[in-house]
């Protein structure tokens, strides 16, 4: 029996019903561990393989990064776990030594080695967004079905008691079926650097090799404090501004509670953009068809970044209160909706919800949650089956962006851009030579 995200909030991960995914494990009894492979180990992957390496039944097969001196707190925390610079290394020489993946690089690389895993018959953790671009998120769902792999994105409030407790709320009919919906991150595109261009090359630490560091990317010389280990994001070639940081962390209760695949239209205007880095400021508005849980034919949803954000009025705010730093506001045919990011859900007008009681719903951790469901061969709610159209909207908007003020029509099913077809090449990137991704036969 399959358990769909409609109810998955009634049920725990780990009594997720059984699918036709097998688990591939290379021991098969109830005492097996789950061998893991990370490739990223510092930063954002060393907090992922710290959570999942407190998993009881987790082992990790090898670390990889390809700046070897951020690999020390790695080995600090797990001792003796084989090293390697290059993933393609790591994964010729672990063999079937190794059951699974977790990507946790800059965005431009989660596509070309999550399906180079995949492909492997390797389950994938993968950071968030999913993908650098709208076609590659496109293929790692298609590969993900056909390898049928156990995979999860690293947006990791989807599993918070926050987020739960929100997406709850709506499915009850809290505020009646939902009219539209705001979203907003008050970072800039390029909060990292404020470059608007390549600065001067320097000379690389001699723990790292640029040529992997780049991978699909094109060619660049290497420039102290401007890409690695963080600022890429703000970068085209690298990330995806503040919209592909946030965007799949902020719009995700939205798309749970409300079902939402692909949007119809796609617009951008914003302020700041250049052809390296990302714009200052941003609004993106994209048209949904209707859902079960919204109203009228088409629902509207608006992105903020960049320091703007929805009229607090819409809110229905008390007097004196403002919206936060960062959130989503739904609003309803009976009132509204305000999550801030990574925090609990209210309800307004605070006189009609006064004596509202709101049902806690409890987290779960999501790392634990992929591995149980690795062990059990089921699903996870947060599979790229839901990841994947998740990330191609984030990416939709960033296509949007480098064609401000213009309205672009989105056919998925044919993946078109059918009212400007230019539009496309954007869909999907020049990749270096010898970093082709293959599309999924």
């Amino acid at each position: 029996m399959h358990t769909s995200r409609r109810n998955f909030l009634k049920t725990s991960a780990a009594a997720a019903t059984a699918l036709s995914f097998p688990a591939i494990l290379r021991a098969q009894n109830p005492n097996s561990l789950l061998q893991i492979a990370v490739v990223g180990a510092n930063g954002q992957g060393f907090s992922d393989l710290t959570q999942l390496g407190s998993h009881a039944r987790v082992k990790f097969a090898g670390f990889c990064d390809v700046d070897t001196a951020r690999l020390d707190k790695a080995d600090a925390k797990f001792p003796g776990t084989p090293q390697f610079q290059d993933f393609r290394e790591m994964f010729a020489k672990l063999g079937d030594g190794f059951d699974a993946v977790l990507v946790a690089t800059p965005d431009h690389m989660h596509a070309f080695i999550a399906l180079d895993a995949m492909r492997r018959g390797k389950h994938v953790y993968c950071e968030k967004p999913l993908t650098h671009t709208v076609w590659e998120a496109r293929q790692m769902r298609l590969q993900a079905a056909k390898s049928k792999v156990v995979t999860q994105m690293g947006n990791q409030i989807h599993s918070a008691s926050e987020y739960r407790t929100a997406v709850q709320l709506i499915r009850d009919g809290a505020i009646g079926k939902i009219t539209a919906v705001h979203a907003w991150q008050s970072n800039a595109g390029n909060n990292c650097t404020h470059l608007t261009e390549p600065p001067a090359p320097g000379t690389a630490p001699a723990s790292l090799n640029w040529d992997a560091w780049l991978g699909t990317a094109p060619a660049r010389e290497f420039a102290p404090d401007v890409y690695h280990p963080f600022k890429w994001r703000d970068w085209q070639d690298f990330g995806g501004g503040t919209l592909g940081d946030f965007g799949c962390h902020i719009l995700d209760p939205v798309f749970t509670a409300l079902e939402l695949t692909a949007p119809l239209s796609v617009r951008a205007e914003n302020a700041g953009l250049n052809s390296h880095t990302w714009p200052t400021a941003e609004t993106v508005s994209y048209v949904f068809p209707a859902t079960a849980w919204t109203a009228g034919k088409t629902l509207p949803l608006t992105w903020y970044d960049g320091g703007r954000k929805p009229d607090r009025a819409l809110a229905q705010l008390p007097e004196g209160e403002k919206l936060p730093g960062s959130g989503s506001l739904m609003i309803g045919e009976g009132g509204t909706l305000l999550l801030p990011h990574v925090g609990k859900p209210r309800l307004f007008p605070e006189e009609k919800f006064a004596a509202f009681e709101v049902k806690k719903i409890p987290g779960v951790s999501h790392y634990h949650a992929w591995v149980d469901a690795v062990l059990a061969g089921t699903k996870t709610t947060d599979g790229f089956d839901y990841a994947g159209p998740l990330t191609e909207t984030v990416q939709l908007g960033n296509v949007a962006t480098r064609f401000p003020g213009e309205t672009l029509e989105w056919n998925a099913a044919d993946f078109r851009v059918p009212n400007k077809p230019e539009a496309e090449r954007l869909l999907t990137k020049a990749y270096r030579e010898g970093w082709k991704i293959e599309p999924v036969a």
